[in-house]
Formats: C-alpha cells, sequence, structure tokens
C-alpha cells in the first residue's frame, strides 16, 4: 500500500481526476469506463442546486452526459407550487434518464407553522421525494416529526455553519434529534461542517444510522481567514477519509455534489468535482 501526506495524496488524486474528467468528455465509450457509477461502492451523484442557473432539460442533459444517476432535487428544478401534472413531467424526465430523485431541498422552515410545513409534506408526497432535506427552527421540529410520522417521510436536517443560529455543524442536528424518532436524521455539508471547525471525517461515526444524506464540497483556507470553496480535490477537506469513512460503514445514502461557485458556468467545475469523487472511491474500492 503506497502512504502519502496530505497535500502529495491531494495532488496525486486531482492528476488521477483531471484526466478522468479528459475521458469523461472524449467519448461515450471512455467516459462509461472510467466513470462506472454503477459499479461503485457509493451512491455519487448531484444535488441540483449545482445546476441553478440551468432549466430541468440542461440539468438532465448533464446527468446523461456524465453518468450521473442520482440528484438532489431543488425547487427550481422541482418547484414546491408546481402542480401535480407539471411536478409528474418533471419525475418523468428524470425517469427516462435513468436519474434517481433522492430527495427534495433544502426547504427551510422558519416558524412553527403546521399548515405551511404541512404542504411542504404534500409537496414532497406529489413529488414522489423519497425524503425531505430540511432546516427547521427549533420551534417547528415537534412539527416536523409528527408529520415525517404521519407521511411516512424521512427528514435529512441540514447544517450551515457558523452563520447558522441553530445548525452549525451536525453536532447540533444529532443534539436535536437524538431522542426523536428515527425519520429524522442528518444531511451533513461537509463544506459547512468544515467551517464549524469540525472534522466531517469524524461525524460519520458520530451521526451513525442517522446520517442520511451528504452534500459534497471543498475548501480551501485564503490568507485572510475565510474559507473559499474550490473543486473537489483542491481543497483542504479530507475527501479521502471522508469516502473511506463512508465505505467502511456500507453508507447507502446519497453522497451529493453540491458545486455552490461558477455559477454562469458550472459544467466544468461538477465535471472535474464528479471525476476526483469517483477515482477516489474506485480507488479505495
Amino acid at each position: 500500500m503506497i502512504h502519502l501526506t496530505r497535500p502529495a495524496r491531494r495532488t496525486f488524486l486531482s492528476t488521477i481526476a483531471a484526466g478522468g474528467v479528459g475521458a469523461l468528455v472524449a467519448t461515450t465509450r471512455h467516459r462509461r469506463a472510467i466513470a462506472a457509477p454503477r459499479s461503485l461502492p457509493l451512491k455519487i451523484g448531484l444535488a441540483s442546486y449545482s445546476m441553478r442557473t440551468r432549466t430541468v432539460d440542461e440539468l438532465v442533459a448533464l446527468c446523461k452526459e456524465i453518468d450521473v444517476h442520482y440528484v438532489t432535487l431543488k425547487e427550481m428544478h422541482l418547484p414546491r407550487t408546481g402542480t401535480p401534472q407539471q411536478l409528474g413531467e418533471i419525475l418523468a424526465k428524470m425517469q427516462a434518464a435513468a436519474i434517481t430523485v433522492t430527495g427534495g431541498g433544502v426547504i427551510n422552515w422558519t416558524k412553527g407553522d403546521e399548515p405551511s410545513i404541512r404542504k411542504d409534506f404534500e409537496y414532497a408526497r406529489t413529488g414522489r421525494l423519497p425524503m425531505i432535506v430540511g432546516s427547521p427552527a427549533p420551534e417547528a421540529i415537534d412539527i416536523v416529526e409528527k408529520l415525517a410520522k404521519e407521511f411516512k417521510m424521512p427528514v435529512a436536517i441540514h447544517n450551515h455553519g457558523p452563520e447558522d443560529k441553530h445548525y452549525q455543524s451536525p453536532r447540533e442536528v444529532l443534539a436535536a434529534i437524538k431522542s426523536r424518532d428515527k425519520l429524522l436524521g442528518a444531511c451533513m455539508d461537509i463544506g459547512h461542517t468544515q467551517r464549524a471547525g469540525v472534522n466531517p471525517v469524524d461525524m460519520v461515526a458520530f451521526l451513525g444510522d442517522r446520517l442520511m444524506d451528504l452534500h459534497i464540497k471543498d475548501l480551501i483556507k485564503e490568507a485572510d481567514g475565510k474559507w473559499k470553496q474550490v473543486e473537489v480535490g483542491r481543497g483542504e477537506i479530507d475527501i479521502v477519509g471522508l469516502l473511506r469513512a463512508l465505505g467502511k460503514r456500507k453508507f447507502k445514502g446519497h453522497v451529493a455534489l453540491e458545486y455552490e461557485i461558477n455559477g454562469a458556468a458550472p459544467e466544468p467545475g461538477i465535471k472535474e468535482s464528479i471525476a476526483y469523487l469517483r477515482g477516489v472511491a474506485g480507488g479505495l474500492s
């Protein structure tokens, strides 16, 4: 076994990932040979917020191009105000492209307003979402738990870093739900977790079976001490250790890239990041 220091390992794997991107866009045959997403031990896919400036058709086209088969839909791609017919048409496009919708959100619940929260659960049911990724204020958690049981709908609570009043890291998420129904879990955003001063790798074991979903990104710390998002594999988050920890516990949830930079032209960064994640996961498997 080759042991690399973390910077050397990142450089080594980034080189592999960059080569993967070239193959991904070269030909269909090479793309599938290298990507092989269905043979990987983890469900590596995409949070559709990564394509927030793109249409549903453009999202589907990108997923087909790079063989992404798992997507969490944000409301710009599955509108919360959509009619059943509109939602059905969107889901039909996903199904035709062999894309599994793993959930929807993030949906923020800032008040304990049951009628409003119930509408979101009804939306999730109409949209055939298997899970809601949400962020409930403390006064909304009782209602969210009640409706999760009523609708038999898992809810993964998303952390948003130091600016989040309630869930800076998965630690606060688990504290809020540990005595509640197992339908409530965590969607760990590893970038926000890192910014909160918590190691995302440690959180895999810490959360245990409450870890339902992940939003993947990578960050570097600049000279002024602020974190900046970069393509996955180019930053300081221990992606290798994270995927190893997920593989060790045979994680069955969605490992969703959430690429929040370069909104006007996100496709190159998404391709590079997905290739890196697949390269690491394939190497570890």
